[in-house]
Protein backbone atom coordinates (compact mmCIF):
# COMPACT_ATOMS: atom_id res chain seq x y z
CA UNK A 1 0.00 0.00 0.00
CA UNK A 2 1.02 3.25 -1.40
CA UNK A 3 0.33 6.64 0.41
CA UNK A 4 1.63 10.34 -1.18
CA UNK A 5 3.11 13.31 0.89
CA UNK A 6 5.94 13.93 2.77
CA UNK A 7 5.78 17.33 5.80
CA UNK A 8 5.94 20.56 4.25
CA UNK A 9 7.74 23.41 5.77
CA UNK A 10 8.44 27.04 5.08
CA UNK A 11 11.82 28.18 5.23
CA UNK A 12 10.55 31.71 5.43
CA UNK A 13 9.19 30.95 8.88
CA UNK A 14 13.09 30.57 9.66
CA UNK A 15 14.17 33.91 8.19
CA UNK A 16 11.31 35.72 10.68
CA UNK A 17 12.84 38.40 13.08
CA UNK A 18 10.15 36.85 15.50
CA UNK A 19 11.72 34.27 17.61
CA UNK A 20 8.63 32.42 18.37
CA UNK A 21 7.61 32.34 13.87
CA UNK A 22 11.35 31.00 13.42
CA UNK A 23 11.34 28.33 16.33
CA UNK A 24 8.04 27.03 14.90
CA UNK A 25 9.71 26.19 11.55
CA UNK A 26 12.66 24.47 13.72
CA UNK A 27 10.35 22.57 15.73
CA UNK A 28 8.05 21.25 12.48
CA UNK A 29 11.40 20.41 10.34
CA UNK A 30 13.11 18.92 13.56
CA UNK A 31 10.00 16.32 14.16
CA UNK A 32 9.91 15.52 10.51
CA UNK A 33 13.58 14.60 10.24
CA UNK A 34 12.72 12.91 13.38
CA UNK A 35 10.31 10.67 12.10
CA UNK A 36 10.74 10.09 7.89
CA UNK A 37 13.52 12.52 7.21
CA UNK A 38 12.35 13.94 4.30
CA UNK A 39 10.25 17.36 3.85
CA UNK A 40 9.13 19.39 0.84
CA UNK A 41 10.50 22.92 1.21
CA UNK A 42 8.88 26.07 0.18
CA UNK A 43 9.95 29.28 -0.19
CA UNK A 44 13.74 27.79 -0.25
CA UNK A 45 15.04 31.02 -2.18
CA UNK A 46 16.76 29.03 -5.22
CA UNK A 47 15.53 31.47 -8.00
CA UNK A 48 13.16 29.14 -10.48
CA UNK A 49 14.70 30.73 -13.56
CA UNK A 50 18.11 29.33 -12.29
CA UNK A 51 16.46 25.97 -12.39
CA UNK A 52 14.87 26.11 -15.46
CA UNK A 53 18.72 27.44 -17.05
CA UNK A 54 20.33 24.84 -15.17
CA UNK A 55 17.53 21.54 -16.33
CA UNK A 56 17.90 22.97 -20.03
CA UNK A 57 21.79 22.60 -20.30
CA UNK A 58 21.45 18.90 -18.21
CA UNK A 59 19.60 17.75 -21.27
CA UNK A 60 21.95 19.63 -23.71
CA UNK A 61 25.19 17.55 -21.93
CA UNK A 62 22.96 13.98 -21.51
CA UNK A 63 22.03 14.47 -25.30
CA UNK A 64 25.67 14.32 -26.66
CA UNK A 65 27.37 12.22 -28.01
CA UNK A 66 28.68 8.60 -25.55
CA UNK A 67 32.03 9.46 -27.45
CA UNK A 68 32.18 13.43 -26.14
CA UNK A 69 30.96 12.32 -22.71
CA UNK A 70 33.07 9.78 -22.36
CA UNK A 71 35.95 12.41 -22.82
CA UNK A 72 35.25 13.43 -18.97
CA UNK A 73 34.84 10.44 -17.90
CA UNK A 74 36.67 8.65 -14.98
CA UNK A 75 38.28 11.85 -13.56
CA UNK A 76 39.00 11.63 -9.84
CA UNK A 77 37.29 8.14 -9.40
CA UNK A 78 34.17 9.22 -10.29
CA UNK A 79 34.18 12.70 -7.93
CA UNK A 80 34.24 14.81 -10.78
CA UNK A 81 32.86 15.06 -14.42
CA UNK A 82 30.89 12.44 -16.41
CA UNK A 83 29.70 8.49 -14.70
CA UNK A 84 28.49 6.25 -17.27
CA UNK A 85 24.97 4.22 -17.53
CA UNK A 86 24.96 1.47 -14.93
CA UNK A 87 28.31 2.08 -12.96
CA UNK A 88 26.74 2.55 -9.33
CA UNK A 89 24.66 0.55 -8.04
CA UNK A 90 22.96 0.83 -4.50
CA UNK A 91 25.56 -0.76 -1.12
CA UNK A 92 23.87 -4.03 -0.84
CA UNK A 93 23.29 -4.94 -4.27
CA UNK A 94 25.38 -5.88 -7.26
CA UNK A 95 22.70 -4.12 -9.97
CA UNK A 96 23.72 -1.07 -11.62
CA UNK A 97 21.37 1.75 -11.47
CA UNK A 98 19.77 3.08 -14.83
CA UNK A 99 21.20 6.18 -14.57
CA UNK A 100 24.17 8.35 -15.74
CA UNK A 101 25.34 11.16 -14.04
CA UNK A 102 27.81 14.29 -13.78
CA UNK A 103 29.29 15.66 -10.70
CA UNK A 104 29.91 19.74 -9.97
CA UNK A 105 32.05 20.32 -7.41
CA UNK A 106 33.28 22.93 -4.81
CA UNK A 107 34.58 26.10 -6.29
CA UNK A 108 37.68 27.69 -4.46
CA UNK A 109 40.26 30.00 -4.57
CA UNK A 110 43.71 29.20 -6.27
CA UNK A 111 45.24 29.46 -2.85
CA UNK A 112 42.46 27.82 -0.24
CA UNK A 113 44.99 24.97 1.09
CA UNK A 114 41.75 22.43 0.63
CA UNK A 115 42.68 22.94 -3.21
CA UNK A 116 45.11 19.70 -2.02
CA UNK A 117 42.36 17.57 -1.16
CA UNK A 118 39.53 18.70 -3.64
CA UNK A 119 39.71 18.20 -6.99
CA UNK A 120 39.09 20.54 -9.61
CA UNK A 121 36.18 20.79 -11.37
CA UNK A 122 35.57 19.52 -15.24
CA UNK A 123 34.38 21.76 -17.48
CA UNK A 124 32.79 20.79 -20.50
CA UNK A 125 34.12 22.56 -24.11
CA UNK A 126 30.90 21.88 -25.66
CA UNK A 127 28.41 23.63 -23.66
CA UNK A 128 29.67 26.87 -21.50
CA UNK A 129 26.04 27.43 -20.30
CA UNK A 130 26.51 24.11 -18.96
CA UNK A 131 29.70 24.58 -16.60
CA UNK A 132 27.86 28.22 -15.86
CA UNK A 133 24.75 27.14 -14.56
CA UNK A 134 26.31 24.35 -12.59
CA UNK A 135 28.66 25.70 -10.82
CA UNK A 136 26.06 28.91 -10.00
CA UNK A 137 23.68 26.32 -9.01
CA UNK A 138 26.05 24.58 -6.73
CA UNK A 139 26.73 27.92 -4.87
CA UNK A 140 22.93 28.68 -4.65
CA UNK A 141 22.32 24.95 -3.39
CA UNK A 142 24.60 25.14 -0.71
CA UNK A 143 23.85 28.59 0.96
CA UNK A 144 19.98 27.39 0.99
CA UNK A 145 21.34 24.01 3.01
CA UNK A 146 23.15 25.63 5.63
CA UNK A 147 20.22 27.86 6.35
CA UNK A 148 18.44 24.36 6.84
CA UNK A 149 21.49 23.31 8.83
CA UNK A 150 21.01 26.39 11.20
CA UNK A 151 17.37 25.42 11.99
CA UNK A 152 18.35 21.85 12.58
CA UNK A 153 21.81 22.69 14.84
CA UNK A 154 19.05 24.76 16.86
CA UNK A 155 16.34 21.85 17.19
CA UNK A 156 19.83 19.56 18.84
CA UNK A 157 19.93 22.47 21.61
CA UNK A 158 23.42 23.58 19.72
CA UNK A 159 24.58 26.81 18.12
CA UNK A 160 22.81 27.95 15.76
CA UNK A 161 25.83 28.01 13.50
CA UNK A 162 27.41 24.95 14.73
CA UNK A 163 27.68 23.85 11.65
CA UNK A 164 28.73 26.95 9.63
CA UNK A 165 32.97 26.34 9.45
CA UNK A 166 32.18 22.69 8.56
CA UNK A 167 30.50 23.00 5.76
CA UNK A 168 32.02 26.23 4.39
CA UNK A 169 34.14 24.76 1.62
CA UNK A 170 33.23 21.64 2.44
CA UNK A 171 33.07 18.37 0.00
CA UNK A 172 29.46 19.46 -1.27
CA UNK A 173 28.46 17.66 -4.68
CA UNK A 174 25.75 18.63 -7.67
CA UNK A 175 24.92 15.97 -9.50
CA UNK A 176 22.68 16.40 -12.30
CA UNK A 177 21.05 12.77 -13.38
CA UNK A 178 19.69 11.41 -16.40
CA UNK A 179 17.63 8.10 -16.26
CA UNK A 180 16.82 7.22 -19.96
CA UNK A 181 13.77 5.82 -21.45
CA UNK A 182 13.71 2.13 -20.79
CA UNK A 183 13.52 -0.10 -24.38
CA UNK A 184 13.97 -3.67 -22.81
CA UNK A 185 12.88 -5.22 -19.17
CA UNK A 186 15.26 -4.22 -16.81
CA UNK A 187 15.57 -7.68 -15.31
CA UNK A 188 15.72 -6.69 -11.42
CA UNK A 189 17.45 -3.24 -12.15
CA UNK A 190 15.58 0.32 -11.18
CA UNK A 191 16.55 3.65 -11.69
CA UNK A 192 18.08 3.94 -8.44
CA UNK A 193 17.75 1.16 -6.26
CA UNK A 194 17.18 1.23 -2.43
CA UNK A 195 19.50 3.12 -0.06
CA UNK A 196 20.63 5.76 2.46
CA UNK A 197 22.62 9.15 1.56
CA UNK A 198 25.79 9.72 2.74
CA UNK A 199 26.32 12.98 3.72
CA UNK A 200 24.70 15.52 5.92
CA UNK A 201 21.24 16.42 3.73
CA UNK A 202 20.48 16.45 0.27
CA UNK A 203 18.45 18.54 -1.64
CA UNK A 204 16.84 17.64 -4.59
CA UNK A 205 15.62 20.40 -6.75
CA UNK A 206 12.38 19.73 -9.76
CA UNK A 207 12.64 15.78 -10.84
CA UNK A 208 11.43 16.36 -14.38
CA UNK A 209 9.07 13.49 -13.43
CA UNK A 210 7.62 10.65 -10.72
CA UNK A 211 9.32 7.86 -9.21
CA UNK A 212 11.08 8.63 -5.97
CA UNK A 213 10.04 7.08 -2.89
CA UNK A 214 10.71 6.96 0.40
CA UNK A 215 10.32 3.94 3.35
CA UNK A 216 8.40 4.53 6.60
CA UNK A 217 8.76 3.33 10.07
CA UNK A 218 6.04 0.64 9.45
CA UNK A 219 7.96 -0.24 5.97
CA UNK A 220 5.89 1.07 3.58
CA UNK A 221 6.45 3.13 0.84
CA UNK A 222 5.69 6.48 0.52
CA UNK A 223 5.65 8.89 -2.72
CA UNK A 224 7.87 11.44 -2.03
CA UNK A 225 6.45 14.30 -4.47
CA UNK A 226 7.17 18.10 -4.31
CA UNK A 227 4.96 20.50 -5.44
CA UNK A 228 6.98 22.82 -8.70
CA UNK A 229 6.99 25.53 -6.41
CA UNK A 230 9.22 23.03 -3.21
CA UNK A 231 12.23 21.49 -3.15
CA UNK A 232 12.69 18.08 -1.10
CA UNK A 233 15.15 17.73 1.32
CA UNK A 234 16.80 14.61 3.27
CA UNK A 235 18.59 13.74 6.22
CA UNK A 236 21.84 11.65 5.12
CA UNK A 237 23.65 8.93 7.05
CA UNK A 238 26.48 11.44 8.46
CA UNK A 239 24.00 13.52 10.09
CA UNK A 240 21.93 10.29 11.26
CA UNK A 241 25.55 9.48 12.69
CA UNK A 242 26.35 12.33 14.88
CA UNK A 243 23.31 12.92 16.03
CA UNK A 244 23.21 8.83 17.06
CA UNK A 245 19.83 7.97 15.47
CA UNK A 246 17.80 11.67 16.70
CA UNK A 247 17.75 12.33 12.71
CA UNK A 248 16.57 9.73 10.37
CA UNK A 249 18.45 8.77 7.35
CA UNK A 250 15.46 7.19 5.80
CA UNK A 251 15.83 4.61 3.26
CA UNK A 252 14.83 6.06 -0.32
CA UNK A 253 14.39 4.58 -4.35
CA UNK A 254 13.72 6.04 -7.63
CA UNK A 255 11.46 3.45 -9.49
CA UNK A 256 10.66 2.54 -12.84
CA UNK A 257 7.68 3.60 -14.20
CA UNK A 258 4.63 1.65 -15.22
CA UNK A 259 5.51 -0.17 -19.29
CA UNK A 260 3.59 2.41 -20.94
CA UNK A 261 5.96 5.42 -19.70
CA UNK A 262 8.98 3.29 -20.41
CA UNK A 263 9.91 5.87 -23.15
CA UNK A 264 9.56 8.62 -20.87
CA UNK A 265 12.78 9.70 -19.61
CA UNK A 266 13.65 11.36 -16.20
CA UNK A 267 16.02 14.20 -14.85
CA UNK A 268 16.80 14.95 -11.13
CA UNK A 269 19.31 17.01 -9.28
CA UNK A 270 20.57 16.49 -6.32
CA UNK A 271 22.68 18.62 -3.96
CA UNK A 272 24.73 16.60 -1.10
CA UNK A 273 25.72 18.70 1.18
CA UNK A 274 28.89 17.38 2.47
CA UNK A 275 31.00 18.85 5.12
CA UNK A 276 34.94 19.49 4.85
CA UNK A 277 37.17 16.18 5.55
CA UNK A 278 38.16 16.91 8.96
CA UNK A 279 34.95 17.18 10.66
CA UNK A 280 34.18 14.61 13.27
CA UNK A 281 31.06 12.65 13.16
CA UNK A 282 31.26 11.39 16.68
CA UNK A 283 27.92 11.25 18.83
CA UNK A 284 26.56 14.50 20.10
CA UNK A 285 27.07 14.71 23.39
CA UNK A 286 23.37 15.73 24.33
CA UNK A 287 21.83 13.18 21.86
CA UNK A 288 23.18 10.09 23.90
CA UNK A 289 21.48 8.86 27.45
CA UNK A 290 20.82 6.10 29.42
CA UNK A 291 17.84 5.11 26.72
CA UNK A 292 19.91 6.43 23.80
CA UNK A 293 23.30 4.35 24.20
CA UNK A 294 26.36 5.89 21.41
CA UNK A 295 25.74 3.78 18.28
CA UNK A 296 28.66 4.31 16.15
CA UNK A 297 32.49 4.37 16.63
CA UNK A 298 34.05 8.06 16.20
CA UNK A 299 35.00 9.02 12.25
CA UNK A 300 35.90 11.74 10.47
CA UNK A 301 33.44 12.95 7.43
CA UNK A 302 36.23 12.16 5.20
CA UNK A 303 36.56 8.54 6.41
CA UNK A 304 32.91 7.59 6.18
CA UNK A 305 32.69 9.08 2.58
CA UNK A 306 36.03 6.53 1.57
CA UNK A 307 34.31 3.87 3.00
CA UNK A 308 30.98 4.45 1.49
CA UNK A 309 32.16 5.17 -1.75
CA UNK A 310 33.39 2.15 -1.49
CA UNK A 311 30.67 0.54 -1.15
CA UNK A 312 28.41 1.82 -3.93
CA UNK A 313 31.11 1.05 -6.36
CA UNK A 314 32.55 4.47 -7.45
CA UNK A 315 36.32 3.74 -5.67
Amino acid sequence: MKRSAIPSVDLDLFRSKDPKIKMKFVEEIGSAYSDIGFVAIENHGIDPKLIKHLYDEIKNFFNLDISIKDKYSNVYGGQRGYTSFGKEHAKDSNKGDLKEFWHFGQILNENDPLRKEYPDNVLVEELPLFNKYGLESYTVFENTGKLILQSLALYLSLDEFYFDPWVDRGNSILRPIYYPPITKAPEGAVRAGAHEDINLITLLVGASADGLQVQDKTGNWIDAKASEDQIVVNVGDMLQRLTNDRLKSTTHRVINPPKEKWGTPRYSVPFFLHPQSAMPLNCLDNCIDESHPKRYEDITAGNFLIQRLKEIGLL
